[in-house]
């Protein structure tokens, strides 16, 4: 075969060197081929370098420009402590946390009565056209203290509350009712202290205002919540709506048919029917919001009424159900499928199923002190706080909500007159308690209440047997708060002090103290024999504790 084949190279040898040259092109051609492939693809690497260290100088940029040419908004300071003080006055059981100076920290408002305002004001009782003393209302920074606005408001208060009363499109977000004495009733913007609407008040020498005033649903049609105030005359109580926006009263006074005394209530049951409860000797007394605007109006009311709440009713007595003992408190309660009733008598504590007022548990709990407060002692279920007995028998009781089961209990000493408990939600959806009691929890029974100092302790349910005294006050105590004036930041607590009689005028001071500064400078109160950590590990624990704003 191979003998063959150079025959053939020598009989054609120009063939022959057709098919090499052939050959040898076709390796050129491939050899170029691969030669411009490897020439793309290192232009295309070439274009990827230089698009990535371009996306990283502009990235780069973009992070100067930002942090250090772009000025940041420079976030208030705030202190953490403040103190103000008034001289030769008095105050009241009255304040309100709002962010008053837009710097997202929240200010406090409050009452005092003098002659003339602080230094930061040169308004007095005469420039209003009052007789001196008179009673300012004041708003200070949560920051620092600093006076933003204060203005005389009334000649003597004798009911005040702070509620939305605008339209959810209106600049105001809230504001403040007055009823003052002699013959005013005037609603204050929070933000700005001036008067939104005053009027001559319709309310007898001889008339007194049940507390608290009520919120109903907007009547007139204007947008805004409206107003309904309570009164008692004798034995008579009745009832007069108001519009929320401009004052002017809506129809006439109505007589509710029945001779309660203290806290009403606004109640909605399941059908959504408004019910006005009201404790009455020993029973529960009803009314609803639509009787009674056609009552007041001679018109049909745009509210409806429950048929199972109207067969419960006696069309004469107005009562509802029999109490053991004289009703205390009334308080709306979280339910299973909307809102329950929380009753406190001088015997028991109960809570009502919200449509059909039967019990679902029962307290028997003598001489509850006062109004009960809720919050959450295992995540996300609701507790109430029942504090029971005055003196050195006084008991703190937290229950659960749903069952009634107690679910801790201390003895907290303490003399009539002491500030309420309240709580603060914590991040892990439990609440962090606050309890005012004697600054000894042991050997009180010799001692003076005029002497005695009263400590504000803290307790968190995942340190059941401790209790954190953070503060000490011998001061006569008016009004006490603990929020976050600062959305997600440390919580603070408000202390209003002042003279025990608004007769005697005496040092008025609005203090202000950051919690967590207080923590570890506490005293650890251990409530049994086990002590699994160290004072200063349990102060860690209270200073790391993280609080969230209500729901």
């Amino acid at each position: 075969m191979m003998e063959n084949k150079d025959l053939e190279a020598e009989i054609h040898p120009l063939k022959n060197e057709d098919r090499k040259s052939q050959e040898n092109l076709g390796n050129r051609l491939k050899n170029e081929d691969n030669l411009k492939s490897a020439a793309a693809q290192s232009r295309l690497s070439r274009c990827r370098t230089v698009a990535f260290f371009l996306s990283l100088f502009i990235c780069l940029l973009v992070v100067f420009v930002v942090s250090f040419i772009i000025p940041c908004p420079d976030r208030p300071m705030s202190q953490s402590m403040w103190r103000i003080d008034y001289n030769a006055a008095v105050t009241y059981d009255f304040l309100v946390m709002e962010d008053i100076n837009k710097d997202k920290i929240r200010d406090v408002v409050f009452l005092y009565k003098n002659t003339n305002g602080s230094n930061s004001s040169n308004r007095s009782c005469t420039d209003e056209g009052f007789s001196s003393p008179c009673v300012f209302m004041a708003a200070v920074s949560g920051a620092n203290g600093s006076v933003l606005w204060e203005r005389p408001m009334v000649q003597d208060v004798v009911l005040v509350e702070c509620t939305m009363l605008q339209p959810s499109d209106s600049k105001t977000s809230s504001a403040c009712i007055l009823v003052g004495r002699p013959g005013s009733f005037l609603a204050i913007d929070l933000l700005t202290g001036e008067t939104l609407w005053n009027h001559p008040s319709s309310f007898g020498a001889n008339t007194s205002i049940l507390s608290p005033l009520l919120q109903v649903p907007d009547i007139d049609s204007d947008g805004a919540p409206d107003l309904l105030i309570l009164t008692q005359e004798g034995k008579e109580v009745s009832g007069s709506i108001y519009s929320g926006s401009t004052g002017h009263q809506i129809g006439n006074r109505g007589s509710l048919g029945m001779d309660g005394n203290s806290s009403p209530l606004l109640h909605i049951t399941r059908t959504g029917a408004h019910y006005i409860l009201l404790p009455c000797a020993s029973s529960l007394c009803g009314c609803s919001l639509k009787d009674l605007y056609e009552k007041v109006t001679r018109k049909d009311a745009p509210f409806k009424s429950d048929p199972h709440w109207e067969n419960m009713l006696n069309a004469s007595t107005h009562r509802l159900l029999p109490s053991s003992g004289a009703v205390r408190y009334l308080m709306n309660v979280p339910g299973k499928a909307g809102q329950d009733v929380l009753l406190v008598s001088s015997e028991a504590c109960v809570l009502l199923d919200g449509q059909d007022l039967t019990p679902r548990w029962t307290l028997e709990a003598a001489q509850v002190l006062r109004k009960p407060i809720l919050g959450h002692y295992k995540p996300d279920t609701p507790a109430v706080v029942i504090e029971n007995g005055t003196g050195i028998d006084r008991q703190i009781l937290l229950l659960d909500l749903r069952s009634g089961a107690i679910l801790w209990s201390q003895i907290l000493p303490s003399f009539p007159g002491v500030l309420p408990s309240t709580s603060l939600p914590t991040a892990d959806h439990r609440s962090a308690f606050f309890f005012w009691g004697l600054r000894e929890l042991t050997d009180t029974n010799e001692m003076d209440p005029r002497d005695a100092r009263h400590s504000l302790y803290i307790f968190h349910p995942t340190l059941p047997s401790v209790l954190l005294e953070v503060a000490n006050v011998s001061a006569n105590t008016v009004a006490f708060n603990v929020i976050l004036l600062e959305s997600s930041r440390h919580a603070a607590y408000v202390l209003l002090t002042g003279p025990a009689s608004s007769d005697v005028p005496g040092l008025v001071s609005v203090i202000k103290h950051k919690v967590r500064d207080l923590v570890s400078d506490s005293r650890v109160i251990h409530l049994d024999e086990g002590r699994p950590d160290s004072d200063q590990a349990i102060r860690d624990r209270f200073s790391w504790l993280r609080y969230r704003s209500e729901v």
